[in-house]
């Protein structure tokens, strides 16, 4: 049989904005309980009194779970350099046995200029190439043969350096894309390595997802 303490922790999983604001001790835990009681009551299929619920979530942030939350900011306390590009173009173009070639000829044409944008990701069926909007006539003529499922213009991007443990701390970048999604700003596009990735996202969004990624050095 559940009990009150295992159908908190469940509910509370589920609810990811609950459990950072639980994790930094920004919420009211007797406010919350009565909000979530009908819930947990609705779960375990009896009634529930506020205090238990409060009980459980106390215990709730004492767990590794969210200890590992404190790790997660300590970690994003030092991020690196954060470099802002605008006028990008990000095509994605179906699999092909000649896509190798295409790109081989766009790095030919670009490798002389230093300032020229471009990275590349590469799925099952499909890639993705993203260039400055003027080499963008370039990448048209030169993959004019390929299937290109989509040409998104009119984009910004941000390259966030990580330190090297970000390897050893799950759910970093669920912390940082948590945050992006709160003030609402749309990712059009993901590209990472070991310790820097890259977020594509409209040019009016930009201003906001910079804000939101420096101010991750505060908290």
């Amino acid at each position: 049989m559940k009990t009150i303490a295992s159908t908190v922790v469940e509910y509370i999983k589920t609810k990811p904005y609950l459990s950072s604001a639980l994790s930094e001790g920004i919420i009211n835990l007797t406010s919350l309980s009565r909000h979530i009681q009908d819930d947990i009551e609705a779960l375990i299929k009896k009634p529930v009194k506020p205090g238990a619920i409060v009980m459980a979530l106390k215990r709730i942030s004492d767990t590794a779970e969210f200890v590992q939350t404190k790790q997660i900011v300590k970690v994003l306390k030092n991020i690196g350099d954060i470099t802002v590009r605008s006028s990008l173009v990000d095509y994605s173009f179906l699999i092909s046995d000649s896509i190798l070639f295409a790109q081989a000829n766009l790095l030919k044409k670009i490798e002389q200029h230093k300032e020229v944008f471009y990275t590349s990701s590469r799925g099952v069926s499909e890639c993705n190439i993203i260039v400055n909007q003027n080499i963008s006539s370039v990448v048209d003529e030169l993959f004019k043969d390929e299937i290109c499922r989509s040409k998104t213009t009119n984009l910004s991007s941000i390259t966030i350096k990580l330190p090297d443990e970000n390897v050893t701390i799950p759910g970093i970048y669920y912390f940082i894309f948590q945050r992006l999604s709160w003030e609402g700003v749309n990712v059009n596009e993901v590209i990472s390595t070991s310790n820097e990735f890259t977020i594509l996202m409209h040019e009016d969004q930009v201003n906001i997802a910079f804000k939101v990624i420096k101010n991750l050095k505060l908290l």
